[in-house]
């Protein structure tokens, strides 16, 4: 089955979250003068539980669905999260099982995932400055867990693993070259990915924004680089490699390059909510049709009616309306 939008875009991808809590306080995604001690996250009672999931899920996969991503907040917060991995991967459909974490707790929890049936990994690493690192990340865990992560990952099984970095200017910029080399030399998938005006708390100013053809000029200084080919449906990472094979990295220019027309994704927040873009301001409570009785049939044509009526194109209309625009949270549905 394959569900069309209004731009014919089809359904093919899930981003699920599975708690809205993260152990960091990142200033672009949940800036700790917001997101404090007595900040009212949602009650366990609210959040969808394993078997919700997995059966969400599975409508999902029969509306076209063929990846699903996990998410947060931080996902590895998450209390069992490889059992929920062992649901999801034997949904029928479903060729393609990931998740993107900070990597904090990735020593613990990378076998267990990868034994559960989890594909691909990807983690979140904006700087290799301890010191910065804490700044950034607003926290007290070291730098040195999320790279002793990335070793047991790989350990695991997992490879290569992608890093995304959150560029911004005058933050992290004078890194592009050190985090290059840092994911070239461990072989990694290094992606650098623009500063998005996403929520409403993040403080996102345009001239913040490090344009991905800068990121790619300032690249080429490590060894000639090229594009790799492939098709434009779907696709929000712009491929390239250093052309002497070394490695692969990538660019996600959703502000000067806005990718709108080939997205394929919808994403569900930790409560049960189906939003059908990144930067939207509502979304469909899909919790409530699976606790009062509602048949498979009845969530999958709920889901398929959404999609079909979506006309979701923030980031090319963002020149008109870069503020005002109520937004879901990033930390809801993952980025």
């Amino acid at each position: 089955m394959v569900v069309m939008d209004t731009r014919s875009r089809p359904l093919r991808a899930l981003r699920l979250s599975v708690t809205d809590r993260c152990n960091f306080r990142c200033p672009y995604c949940m800036p700790r003068e917001v997101f404090g001690a007595d900040y009212p996250f949602l009650d366990r009672k609210e959040i969808l539980r394993f078997e919700e999931i997995e059966r969400l899920a599975a409508i999902f996969a029969l509306q076209g669905v063929q990846k699903v991503r996990l998410t947060g907040g931080e996902p590895l917060l998450r209390k069992g999260l490889p059992d929920l991995v062992a649901r999801l991967a034997r949904i029928t459909g479903l060729e393609d099982l990931a998740l993107t974490t900070n990597g904090a707790l990735l020593q613990e929890l990378a076998k267990p995932l990868k034994e559960a049936g989890l594909q691909r990994l990807t983690v979140s690493l904006d700087t290799l400055d301890p010191a910065r690192f804490r700044k950034l990340c607003d926290t007290e865990i070291p730098l040195s867990r999320v790279l002793s992560g990335l070793v047991a990952a790989r350990s695991a099984g997992f490879g290569p693993i992608k890093l995304n970095c959150v560029l911004q200017r005058s933050i992290n910029e004078d890194e592009i070259l050190d985090l290059a080399r840092f994911a070239r030399e461990e072989g990694h998938i290094l992606r650098f990915i623009e500063f998005m005006d996403v929520g409403t708390r993040n403080g996102w100013k345009l001239d913040a924004v490090v344009p991905a053809d800068e990121v790619l000029a300032k690249l080429s200084e490590l060894g000639a680089i090229e594009p790799i080919p492939e098709p434009l449906n779907g696709r929000v990472v712009e491929r390239w490699r250093y052309c002497d094979g070394s490695a692969e990295f990538g660019v996600i220019a959703s502000v000067t390059k806005a990718f709108c027309g080939g997205c394929d994704r919808a994403r569900l927040s930790a409560e049960g909510s189906l939003y059908t873009c990144l930067f939207a301001g509502s979304g469909l409570d899909l919790k409530a049709a699976l606790r009062n009785g509602s048949s498979d049939a009845e969530i999958g044509a709920m889901i398929t009616n959404v999609w079909k009526r979506r006309e979701d194109r923030y980031s090319e209309l963002r020149s008109s309306r870069t503020g005002g625009a109520p937004k879901v949270e990033m930390f809801h549905i993952g980025g």
